[in-house]
């Protein structure tokens, strides 16, 4: 599987792509959509780049109404970091006083490649942004999160192939007391995912981000161990929603789940993009339904066995 298209919604508003140079449309109220700001990642010399789309932007738009911004390609993003963005959006923190929602890397494959997209340490917006509400980035390579503190986020998405160790310690270690929802793609060690359950304690443990209600950690190829880790995490107890989709969930990480503590008071499980049996599928969904469980068991994937050796595969790596 791979990302192929643009966000359409952002926030609860539809996305709006900032024109280009040459195009006349009449813009919508600031305050209405989701502003998508995009320059090429193949620039020639006569394209605009990035920089000076975000600069249109910020003189065209009533930006102290801006409520939501989309980041999505720069040039030669599979070579360059995203700092220069970064920079960018941390000086015009003056200019967009409403901001709630930010999303870093917007870019389908045509664009970059998800595990080719370079970024940088993103922590400088979450300090420059104290209202934000939802952040999001998506790729893995050059990320760095640093523990921070941030009293309003409510939802932290970090899409990648690979998912650094000390991203997700540093997430982990992060103080975010308004944090609901938080989703980790954990990706496949081929792509720098070298994060480890041990990692991933302080979350489990439940001591921290108190009031988080829904937990994803997947696109995991460490997903069995993260399942039965789960088993008897005190954090589950709190949940409503746990996602360990797009993984390689098998029989033996369902049978972990099964046997430890109840999940009858989740109100959504997803597993889908998994490799269980159609036996272990059923099991999990007759236990859980009676309670008024959604649980996502669609996707199932086979191994692919090479001279005895098994592969299995993350919904997302490259």
């Amino acid at each position: 599987m791979t990302i192929s298209g643009y966000l359409q919604e952002f926030h609860g508003l539809p996305v709006f792509h900032f024109p280009d140079r040459d195009t006349v449309v009449e813009l919508p109220d600031a305050a209405s959509v989701a502003w998508r700001v995009s320059g090429p990642t193949y620039c020639d010399s006569d394209d605009e780049q990035w920089e000076q789309f975000f600069a249109r932007f910020l003189a065209a738009v009533d930006t102290t109404s801006v409520r939501a911004l989309v980041v999505g390609g720069w040039d030669e993003a599979y070579d360059t970091s995203s700092a220069a963005i970064v920079t960018a959006l941390v000086a015009a923190k003056d200019r967009l006083p409403a901001l709630e929602a930010l999303f870093l890397g917007d870019m389908g494959f045509e664009d970059c490649e998800i595990s080719w997209i370079q970024q940088s340490d993103v922590t400088p917006l979450l300090a420059a942004y104290p209202a934000l509400r939802e952040f999001g980035v998506r790729g893995g390579t050059g990320l760095a999160f640093p523990p921070i503190g941030h009293s309003a986020l409510r939802t932290l998405v970090v899409e990648s192939g690979g998912l650094g160790a000390e991203v997700v310690r540093g997430i982990a270690g992060s103080d975010l007391p308004s944090l609901e929802s938080l989703d980790l793609w954990l990706g496949t060690d081929e792509y720098g995912g070298d994060s480890t359950v041990a990692d991933l304690e302080p979350l489990l443990a439940g001591t921290r981000l108190p009031a988080l209600r829904h937990l994803a950690l997947r696109n995991s190829v460490i997903q069995d161990e993260i399942a039965a880790a789960l088993a008897g995490a005190p954090v589950v107890a709190r949940l409503e929603r746990l996602d360990l989709s797009m993984g390689t969930l098998t029989d033996e990480g369902a049978e972990a789940l099964l046997v430890g503590q109840p999940l009858t008071h989740l109100s959504h499980l997803d597993l889908s993009h998994h490799y269980m049996t159609e036996k272990m599928s059923e099991r999990i969904v007759d236990a859980l339904t009676p309670y008024g469980v959604t649980v996502v068991v669609d996707d199932a994937q086979e191994a692919e066995d090479d001279d005895g050796e098994v592969f299995r595969y993350v919904a997302v790596a490259e």
